[in-house]
């Protein structure tokens, strides 16, 4: 018989889809790493796993703990799955910025939810990084897993989707583009590419109010790139050790508009049901265009499932109060 021993053991080997109609104008084939096919629908499942497995080689997270962690979202599912299996208590700080049904998905999965305000500085008592930081001192036999500056982020990507997009694309991969956040998918997977071929670009999709693009190009971390956006799962107002500049070649930016709408379109002309980041980062393959030629192949990793945004990118009427859509 042909079984995985747990839902665990599912994660990772997600297929390559090809880009058709968004991608018509460009001369390469484009190819996203479609992450949703992950038991908890996203990339971070990757990641939360081995964190936590790190974490119980390491010492710091014994039997019966309790995992503590600040997320958007999608890495507080990947946890859950994994606490679940391994009998921890989960407690998820997030942002009010969040989509409704994260939070909800994180309840149902028997975490606690602890849902932050998104306009404070980090360093704030009431941001979500400091409580997340706060509860894990104060609950006995906890772990706070700090997927910013964990190392074990960006080592599951280098161990797992690097090697299976090398050997998706048998080796012609020429670009990779992905949203960054934590940046432990850019770096792992950039750094495994790399590794494989020195010439393969890796590209960063940022959004407006992050610091990240001007700080590769600039070294200037400017507090006056901060301001609240509404894209969800990239772009940061911190510089997460996770991120390597040193293996990524450029950042572009994209508006909030232009990613709510291009995740409407990916459902609506390719039967991609993505999330919010999905549309950021097929609209920053377009807007790299002119760095792509006739042979090239782009993979472009999507990380998250639709689902999450029902009553945000995929309801109308919130677009329209956004001005997203005429």
């Amino acid at each position: 018989m042909e079984y995985a021993k747990s839902i665990l053991d599912t994660i990772g080997n997600t297929p390559l889809v090809k880009i058709n109609r968004l991608t018509a104008e460009l001369p390469c084939l484009v190819l996203a790493k479609y992450e949703t096919f992950n038991p908890g629908n996203s990339v971070k499942d990757r990641m939360a796993l081995k964190m936590i497995e790190d974490a119980e080689s390491n010492g710091l997270l014994k039997p019966g703990g309790t995992i503590v962690e600040g997320t958007s979202g999608n890495t507080g599912m990947g946890l859950a799955l994994a606490a679940t299996v391994k009998g921890y208590k989960l407690i998820c700080v997030t942002t009010d910025k969040q989509s409704k049904e994260k939070v909800d998905i994180l309840k149902a999965m028997g975490s606690e939810v602890h849902v932050c305000p998104t306009d404070v500085e980090p360093d704030d008592p009431k941001s979500y990084y400091s409580t997340a930081r706060r509860l894990a001192q104060e609950i006995p036999n906890a772990w706070y897993v700090n997927q910013y500056d964990n190392p074990s982020n960006s080592k599951a990507h280098f161990e797992s989707t690097g090697p299976e997009i090398w050997e998706q694309t048998q080796g012609t991969v020429t670009h990779f583009v992905v949203g960054v956040g934590t940046g432990g998918t850019i770096s792992g997977v950039g750094r495994y590419l790399k590794s494989k071929n020195p010439n393969i670009k890796v590209w960063g999709v940022d959004t407006y109010g992050s610091v990240f693009k001007k700080y590769h190009e600039t070294g200037i971390f400017d507090k006056n790139e901060i301001y609240p956006y509404i894209t969800e799962g990239i772009g940061e107002d911190i510089l997460p050790k996770n991120v390597d500049f040193n293996i990524i070649d450029g950042f572009t930016k994209v508006t909030d508009k232009d990613a709510a709408v291009y995740t409407q379109r990916l459902a609506r002309e390719e039967g991609m049901f993505l999330g919010n980041s999905a549309g950021a980062a097929i609209k920053g393959v377009l807007q790299l265009k002119e760095h792509f030629r006739k042979d090239d192949v782009v993979v472009v990793l999507f990380h998250d499932h639709g689902s999450r945004y029902v009553a945000k990118m995929f309801n109308d009427e919130w677009m329209r109060k956004q001005g997203f859509l005429d």
